[in-house]
């Protein structure tokens, strides 16, 4: 079995890092704050810092909130930067900036070590289920090194290119769920103000055209007012941040995609934030005096 280490264990990296302990990989934690108890139950080894992770571990695996956050951890103090030795592998699977991950990327192989940029997609749900889409980037023999690993996470695995390419895609993939969910929530909400019943109309949608997995799992979210995370809206505004920001780089416009990360600064503004990006309903809700729940 191989020695791991997992750095950032919150709502997604706990069930992914339990995944690997389970399959009985040797497996060395870090996160803020504590490490939690069921992993080290479970026979994961707590570290001080993610230079012990990385000195103890041969693939390491990162799972944090944004691109400062890796950063920090990759090369700031008692970082994985400073436990590295020459074929070790850093797996970065959080989702930010394809621009930084190249730099980071050329940084940590001019160690002597390889690095993948491997986000992923399907939420807390996919997390626990270790049913994760997974977008790779980087060079084809440590996709193959690691790959195993990335199975017993996900089920859905592709290299899309080399590094950055994996982040390309993930921003890619939060577009079209941003859109996804604005059109369901435009939809439900239609159907709400004119009188008929979400929850009916939903469940006629969802065998034509118009069914997709956002109307499945979000469409009844909005109706049954679920709203807890899941994945937050600051995250995914975070991510439509970075496709409006690679947009500007490329000359290109993406006006959807700028609609709906209006959407979700509106909930922002209303103390949202925090909640579950299906919740973008909600600004459509507040604009239109209407709840998509509340028709009788």
């Amino acid at each position: 079995m191989s020695k791991l280490g997992f750095i950032g264990l919150g709502i997604m990296g706990k069930p992914m890092a339990d995944h690997l302990i389970k399959a009985g990989h040797e497996l060395f934690m870090t996160t803020l704050g504590a490490v939690p108890a069921e992993l080290t139950a479970a026979g994961g080894v707590a570290c001080a810092s993610a230079q012990e992770v990385t000195q103890r571990a041969d693939i390491i695996f990162l799972m944090l909130p944004d691109t400062p956050d890796v950063a920090k951890v990759l090369f700031g103090d008692h970082g994985v930067a400073s436990g590295l030795t020459a074929g070790k592998t850093v797996v970065d699977m959080s989702s930010i900036s394809p621009m930084d991950t190249k730099v980071f990327a050329q940084k940590v192989n001019a160690l002597g070590c390889d690095y993948l940029d491997a986000p992923v997609s399907g939420g807390e749900v996919g997390a626990k289920a270790a049913s994760l889409t997974i977008m790779v980037g980087g060079p084809q023999a440590a996709f193959d090194l690691v790959k195993p690993l990335f199975e017993l996470m996900g089920k859905n695995i592709t290299l899309v290119g080399g590094n950055g390419d994996g982040q390309t895609c993930k921003v890619a993939n939060q577009i079209i769920v941003a859109l996804n969910i604005a059109a369901v929530g435009e939809a439900l909400l239609f159907a709400s103000k004119a009188g008929a019943d979400p929850a009916k109309v939903r469940q006629a949608l969802m065998g034509g055209f118009a069914s997709s997995r956002i109307l499945e799992v979000h469409g009844e979210r909005m109706i049954k007012r679920t709203f807890d995370p899941g994945f937050r809206i600051k995250l995914h505004q975070k991510d439509l941040g970075l496709a409006l920001q690679g947009a500007r780089e490329l000359g290109l416009a993406l006006p959807q995609t700028a609609g709906a990360a209006q959407l979700m600064q509106v909930c922002a503004a209303n103390g949202m934030a925090e909640l579950d990006h299906s919740a973008l309903v909600r600004a459509l809700e507040l604009m239109g005096n209407h709840e998509v729940a509340s028709a009788k």
